[in-house]
C-alpha cells in the first residue's frame, strides 16, 4: 500500500495560455440556456431556419452511396466538390477563382485561429475596427499582437486612417456586411478607398462575410475580394446560412498564403471533417441555398422590425441605436453615466441578456453601450423584454 503524499502538481502554462479568456457571451449563453430568459445575447441563428428534413436526406445519401469516403480522413483542404463550389460563388464581376484558393475550415473562427497564426508574431500590429468582432480579438490576442484600433462612425469603418495607423501593420481585419457587433454596413466608396489604400501599403486586408447573405432592406454591395484578389484574404461561413452545428468555414486567399494555412491546419487538425462537408455539398450543389436564403431574409427583417419598433416605444429619449439593413444584430449606446456590465446583472434579475460592448473593443473599452440580437427571439418576446430593459435605463438616467 502505497502511503506517500503525492506532490502537487504545478502547472506551468505557456505564456500565450496566460492570455487566454473565456468569451463573455459563451458565460452569458450559460445563463440563457434557462427556458424563461428572453435572450438578446447570442449571435445564434435562429433554428427555425435550419433545414433539417434536407440534412437529414443528404447525410443518409452521401452514407449510403459513399459511406467508405465520408468516413475516411479526408485532404487538408478540403472536399474537391465544395471547393470548386466555393470558388464558383465568389467567380463575379469579371475575377475568377480557382479551388486551389479554397481552404475549408471547421468553422470561421478556425480560419480567424489559423490566420493568427501565420501572420501574427508578439508585437505584431493587427489593425481591427472600434468595436470589432469579439471572437477575432480573442483568437488573434492568443499571439501577442500590438492591437490598433481604427476609428469608426455610422457607416463603419473610416479609411483614411489607415493611411497613418496602416504603415507596419501586420494585417487589418474588417466585418464590412452588417457588422458584428453594431449592425453596420462599408459604404461602396469606403470599400473602394479602403481596398486601394490598403494595396498601396502593401497590407492584407482579412474581410470577414459570415452576414453578407443575410441583406433583407439593400442591394448587396460588391466584396473586397473582387477589387483586389491579389491582396484580400476572403472568409466565409456555412453557420448563418444553412446550420452552425456543423461547423463548416472557408477561407479565399492567393495560393502561397493557402499553402501555409493548409500547413498551420496540418498541426491544427489535419483535415475539415470529410463527413460533413460532402453533406453540405450535397445540400447545395442543386442550388438549394437560392431557395432557402430568401426565407431566412424574411424572418430575420421581421424581428428586427419588431425590435425596431420596440426600441422606438419603450427605450427613453438619450439612447441611440443603429438600423440595420441586414444581419444580425443591432447597437445600443447609452448615456455615458450608464454601464452596460451593471445594467446586465439587473436585466438578468428580470430574465433578459445581452451582452455588454465592453468587450468588443481592442482598446479603450466603451462600457455604455450594448448589443443586441433579435433572429432567436418571437416579435411578441423581443416587445416584452425590451419594455423590461426600457424599463431599467430609464430608472438609471
Amino acid at each position: 500500500m502505497n502511503t506517500h503524499t503525492p506532490t502537487p502538481i504545478q502547472w506551468h502554462f505557456a505564456e500565450r495560455a496566460q492570455r487566454l479568456q473565456s468569451s463573455v457571451i459563451r458565460e452569458i449563453l450559460k445563463i440563457t440556456m434557462r427556458p424563461e430568459v428572453i435572450s438578446f445575447a447570442g449571435g445564434l441563428p435562429s433554428p427555425d431556419t435550419f433545414p433539417i428534413e434536407r440534412m437529414q436526406a443528404a447525410f443518409d445519401k452521401v452514407l449510403s452511396t459513399n459511406g467508405r469516403v465520408a468516413l475516411q480522413y479526408g485532404p487538408t483542404d478540403g472536399y474537391l466538390p465544395l471547393r470548386e463550389w466555393v470558388a464558383n460563388s465568389l467567380s463575379i464581376d469579371g475575377v475568377t477563382i480557382s479551388p486551389e484558393q479554397v481552404l475549408m475550415v471547421s468553422g470561421s473562427q478556425q480560419g480567424l485561429d489559423l490566420l493568427g497564426k501565420v501572420f501574427i508574431d508578439e508585437g505584431s500590429k493587427v489593425l481591427v475596427e472600434t468595436p470589432s468582432y469579439l471572437g477575432a480579438l480573442q483568437a488573434f490576442s492568443v499571439y501577442g499582437p500590438e492591437f490598433v484600433s481604427l476609428p469608426t462612425d455610422d457607416g463603419g469603418l473610416l479609411p483614411e486612417a489607415v493611411e497613418t495607423l496602416g504603415v507596419g501593420a501586420r494585417l487589418l481585419y474588417a466585418l464590412p456586411n452588417f457588422q458584428n457587433p453594431t449592425g453596420r454596413t462599408l459604404s461602396l466608396e469606403r470599400r473602394v478607398a479602403l481596398v486601394d489604400i490598403c494595396a498601396r501599403l502593401g497590407l492584407p486586408l482579412i474581410e470577414d462575410d459570415p452576414y453578407g447573405a443575410l441583406n433583407y432592406r439593400a442591394t448587396p454591395l460588391p466584396t473586397m475580394l473582387t477589387m483586389h484578389p491579389e491582396g484580400v484574404i476572403y472568409m466565409g461561413s456555412f453557420s448563418k446560412t444553412l446550420t452552425p452545428g456543423i461547423r463548416l468555414g472557408y477561407v479565399v486567399a492567393p495560393q502561397p498564403l493557402v499553402r501555409k494555412l493548409e500547413q498551420a491546419k496540418q498541426a491544427s487538425d489535419l483535415h475539415t471533417a470529410q463527413l460533413t462537408q460532402m453533406v453540405v455539398h450535397e445540400v447545395i450543389k442543386d442550388g438549394f441555398l437560392d431557395q432557402h436564403i430568401p426565407a431566412t431574409r424574411a424572418l430575420y427583417a421581421a424581428r428586427c422590425d419588431a425590435m425596431l419598433a420596440a426600441l422606438a416605444e419603450f427605450f427613453p429619449a438619450g439612447v441611440t441605436w443603429t438600423k440595420p439593413d441586414g444581419g444580425m444584430f443591432i447597437w445600443v449606446t447609452l448615456p455615458q453615466h450608464i454601464d452596460s456590465m451593471q445594467l446586465l446583472d439587473a436585466a438578468i434579475a428580470q430574465n433578459v441578456a445581452f451582452v455588454p460592448g465592453a468587450p468588443f473593443y481592442a482598446n479603450d473599452p466603451v462600457r455604455h453601450a450594448l448589443r443586441l440580437s433579435f433572429v432567436t427571439v418571437t416579435p411578441d418576446r423581443i416587445r416584452e423584454g425590451v419594455e423590461k430593459l426600457g424599463k431599467l435605463i430609464a430608472a438609471r438616467l
